[in-house]
């Protein structure tokens, strides 16, 4: 049997299944033990104590030779009252709560046999209405002979000692669903690419997964540092030969000079990928940026470099925390990319209160969709669906793109463009 409906009206939070899981037990006892009270308590109570109001109602109405009824009705505290057969009520009435009362007038007419109707207008009086032959009498007595005194003190009682125990279960909880809320707030900064300060505490299961935690952010952070190290180390070495072969190329006539002198630009922009897409966005402090001025500043650059690219949309007002060389990075990756296959490139920007969106369009031939997540992976170069009379690239542009949005807890999307037929590629951060 599948359950999967329920998860329409389970809360998504932790503090409202936290408050689920503990408020309906507790709602669900109240409801039993009220029910099985009322039945065992009150109904059993109600009962007995109206068999013997029943007995004294005889009595009056059937009082032993020698005795009159008055002085019967008068030592019980019983009012009588005679009435004329057509001013006697036809039906019972009783206040829709009350519900000892239904189990009074069911006792009273079981026991006592002439009984035409009985009234329950309050707490306080019971008015009984009985014919015998032409005569009719209406009786009238106190409540508290049939049933218990002051039911709803049950109710009170439980409503008010739930309430306040659910409160301190609720307090008692949250202190203990803290550290869950923290340990995820500082992994998903951490994802964010963020460091905020955390101390594992709580429950023991908890303080072992902050723990874990901790040693696994300590190990990535030493990791990255040894690699940021390693890689400044490679771009030393690595830029002192190919200075070596650039003086040794100027020494060489043009004929052998031109295409050396173009391998070597071909290795150092090479070799200033690779570091790019290793080092990604490990260097930079993450800062309030104002994402529209950034992306006009990255357009206004790429046209001044000679690329065919337009600004066509910008929507939204407001500063996020970003590490603004890293978009750049990203941004022009994917300029540079569009222009490269093809002839024109369009940017667009959405800047919401949930996410910011940046848009990239060209007019190339864009990606197939089965080879997209191909085209994702580093040193992925897609030829055939490529146009390769423009140039042609490493394969890390849009590895390089995906990471930074990974690294601002956003997510790079490709896709074709709907205005210029080529690929559409979406830098999605949620705010």
């Amino acid at each position: 049997m599948s359950f999967e409906w329920l998860k329409h009206y389970v809360p998504r939070g932790i503090y409202g299944r936290a408050a689920l899981i503990l408020i309906l037990p507790v709602v669900t006892l109240q409801l039993v033990v009220s029910v099985v009270f009322i039945q065992r308590h009150f109904e059993g109570v109600t009962v007995q104590m109206t068999e013997t109001v029943t007995s004294e109602l005889q009595l009056v109405l059937a009082p032993p030779d020698g005795v009159s009824a008055d002085g019967v009705a008068s030592a019980l505290a019983i009012g009588v009252m005679e009435m004329a057969p057509d001013e006697m009520p036809r039906a019972d009435y009783a206040r829709w709560f009350d519900l000892s009362g239904r189990v009074v007038i069911r006792s009273l007419k079981s026991r006592l046999f002439g009984v035409q109707a009985i009234e329950l207008p309050d707490d306080h009086v019971v008015h009984l209405y009985v014919r015998r032959g032409e005569e009719a009498y209406r009786l009238s007595f106190g409540r508290k002979r049939v049933s218990a005194s002051n039911p709803h003190q049950l109710f009170v009682n439980m409503a008010v000692f739930g309430v306040l125990m659910t409160i301190i279960a609720f307090i008692y909880l949250r202190n203990q669903l803290r550290p869950i809320t923290r340990l995820a707030a500082a992994a998903e900064a951490f994802g964010r690419g963020r460091h905020v300060p955390y101390r594992p505490g709580g429950a023991v299961e908890v303080r072992a997964a902050g723990s874990a935690f901790l040693d696994m952010r300590a190990r990535i952070e030493r990791q990255i540092e040894q690699r940021t190290l390693m890689l400044s180390g490679v771009s030393h070495d690595m830029r002192t030969p190919l200075t070596r072969m650039r003086l040794a190329a100027a020494m060489l006539d043009d004929e052998d000079r031109v295409p050396m002198e173009r391998d070597i630009d071909e290795m150092q922009r090479m070799l200033d990928e690779f570091l790019s897409f290793a080092r990604g966005t490990t260097e930079e402090v993450v800062q309030e940026v104002d994402p529209l001025s950034l992306i006009h500043a990255i357009v206004e650059d790429s046209r001044r470099a000679g690329q065919d690219v337009d600004l066509v949309h910008a929507e939204g007002a407001g500063r996020m925390p970003l590490r603004p060389l890293a978009i750049r990075r990203a941004v022009e990756n994917l300029i540079g990319n569009a222009v490269r296959y093809g002839s024109h490139a369009e940017v667009s920007i959405d800047l919401s209160a949930r996410s910011l969106r940046i848009r990239i369009e060209d007019d190339g031939p864009g990606i197939p969709p089965d080879r997209r997540g191909e085209a994702m992976k580093p040193f992925t170069r897609l030829e055939p669906s490529r146009n390769q009379n423009r140039g042609s690239g490493v394969g890390l542009g849009l590895s390089i793109a995906g990471d930074i949005a990974r690294a601002h807890g956003g997510v790079l999307r490709l896709g074709e463009s709907a205005r210029l037929g080529g690929l559409q590629a979406d830098l999605v951060i949620a705010r």
